[in-house]
């Protein structure tokens, strides 16, 4: 976890209308994302989440490049959770509200009774990850487990979900600064 540790150190922060916004390769690709810091990340991962399950459920955008890597090691087929609809037979529709946006994604692939991995880069404001918990619930999945890479430290939508989240790292973004807790 020591190339984890040290890029968050060295990510850009910028202010978005007060907000102090950490820019880092696992949440926004840039700045460039170097396949050594991807590996140990996803070796974390496989350490830490449940893998005894059907498939592996990330949310676009920015889970996709860290599940992708997961599946091709594991061999867990992935779904991800699309923020366009398809209009596929069983489609189901999510509406998520974080700290800065509310839009709506969309579920394939998911049946009742599929044990489920969700895995994300990071855990703000939780609206994203309490949404698709709620949805995949009310498809009646079993939600073995959610793997977040960072979490930023505080209130969240998932402290009102009957669900844990595991971290790899958690955070704070203050002053300029993160702070790795």
């Amino acid at each position: 976890m020591e190339r984890l540790r040290e890029s968050l150190h060295e990510a850009p922060i910028v202010d978005k209308d007060g907000y102090e916004y950490l820019v880092h390769p696992i949440s926004n690709g840039v700045p460039m994302l170097d396949p050594q810091l991807l590996r140990e990340v996803v070796v974390e991962v496989m350490q830490e989440a449940d893998l005894d399950v059907d498939k592996i459920v990330a949310p676009e955008a920015m889970g996709i490049h860290l599940a992708t890597a997961l599946s091709l090691q594991t061999d867990i087929p992935l779904v991800v959770i699309r923020k366009r609809a398809y209009g596929l037979p069983d489609e189901v529709a999510l509406h998520k509200s974080t700290g800065y946006s509310e839009s709506e994604m969309y579920i394939n692939d998911i049946e009742a009774d599929d044990r489920v991995l969700i895995v994300d880069d990071l855990l703000s404001t939780g609206g994203t990850l309490a949404a698709i918990c709620d949805a995949l619930d009310g498809i009646g999945a079993e939600i073995s487990d959610i793997v977040v890479v960072m979490r930023k430290v505080g209130e969240s939508a998932m402290d009102d979900v009957d669900h844990d989240v595991e971290s790899l790292v958690d955070i704070t973004v203050e002053d300029g600064d993160v702070t790795v807790h």
